[in-house]
């Protein structure tokens, strides 16, 4: 909007060290690009990170810890996936079943929410407990999307595997089929 000046006054404070305003590169590449923040997947887990520690506070704001544990694991869970999947570690780290370990993450997690969200709002009347119940059923919602979708991606690559099996074994049936009729 400004027109620019034709020399820029020189930063006093760059032959000093860096601004505090300004970010470190190093630091940088420790947070994930944010096409991958944008994506489905990327939204996926930050809201399953973020509920999962807001649940965790109400936890800790409660009067009984019973059920702190659940929400700090999948708080933790949800950050490591988040960062692995951003660090493209699936690519890296090819032992691992990586579909098959998010699958079995959200399975649980959506399970084990939603027994403890029912429990935290039916049996105890403070505030904290029916607001961790709350977004537990939330974060219940969450990762219940998160593995319908993860489950639709590996069952589309099971159909695809298999449909090649199947032309390759029609194939071999054919061949054994023209090398019998040429006897």
């Amino acid at each position: 909007m400004w027109p620019r000046d034709a020399e820029p006054e020189p930063d006093p404070e760059s032959t000093h060290g860096p601004r505090s305003g300004r970010t470190v590169p190093g630091l940088r590449a420790l947070l994930p690009a944010r096409a991958f923040l944008c994506s489905l997947k990327g939204r996926l887990l930050l809201a399953e990170s973020g509920l999962s520690f807001i649940t965790f506070v109400c936890y800790v704001v409660s009067s009984a810890s019973a059920f702190l544990t659940v929400p700090l694991l999948e708080f933790l869970l949800a950050i490591y996936f988040l960062f692995a999947d951003a660090m493209q570690l699936n690519d890296k780290w090819q032992g691992l079943c990586w579909p098959m370990m998010d699958f079995l993450r959200c399975v649980t997690a959506a399970l084990i929410y939603f027994v403890i969200s029912i429990t935290a709002v039916a049996k105890y009347s403070e505030g904290a407990y029916k607001a961790a119940g709350v977004f537990g059923f939330f974060a219940t919602i969450v990762f219940a999307i998160d593995f319908y979708l993860i489950f639709n991606e590996v069952a589309k690559f099971l159909k695809q595997g298999d449909s090649g099996n199947e032309t390759t074994a029609h194939r071999t049936e054919e061949n054994s089929n023209s090398d019998s009729d040429s006897d």
